[in-house]
């Protein structure tokens, strides 16, 4: 779990993040903001990860936790998943996203959600490999993630 002494390595791995995303906002300055704001809720966690031991940290995740009355135990948001593009290929995304299960049990949560583009097959590939489907609430129909901005 990365600290607040980390909170310049987080920002800046998703700094890289936006620019993979082809965005032009947030600033760097925002991103560091909100890491260094995050980094201090106890309800987030950020984890970090390197290609090898001693390696700068190239991966990035973060976990957002709240309760659920439908499962009467916290559940966990995985929000953000990001591999730099020099260590991409070495697993760091499967690590990161299975610490990030791993830490949402430890946690009590019963169940870990995220939302994944449908055109990033790697990325979908990758979570349904770790167990990840579009029907995670039971119901038998796909999920879906709605959203409106304000």
């Amino acid at each position: 779990m990365a600290g607040h002494d980390e909170a310049e390595t987080v920002a800046a791995l998703l700094v890289a993040f936006r620019e993979h995303l082809g965005r032009e906002g947030p600033s760097d300055n925002a991103f560091l903001a909100g890491v260094e704001r995050l980094v201090e809720d106890p309800a987030t966690e950020f984890l970090l990860a390197a290609p090898r031991d001693g390696a700068p940290p190239a991966g990035v995740a973060q976990l957002r936790f709240r309760h659920s009355l439908w499962t009467a135990a916290p559940d966990c948001w995985l929000e953000d998943v990001f591999v730099a593009e020099p260590a991409r290929r070495a697993g760091l995304a499967r690590a990161l996203a299975q610490l990030a299960c791993d830490r949402a049990r430890e946690r009590g949560c019963r169940r870990i959600e995220l939302d994944a583009s449908e055109g990033n097959a790697a990325a979908l590939a990758l979570y349904e490999a770790l167990g990840f489907t579009a029907r995670s609430k039971g119901s038998g129909a796909r999920d879906l993630l709605l959203g409106r901005a304000l």
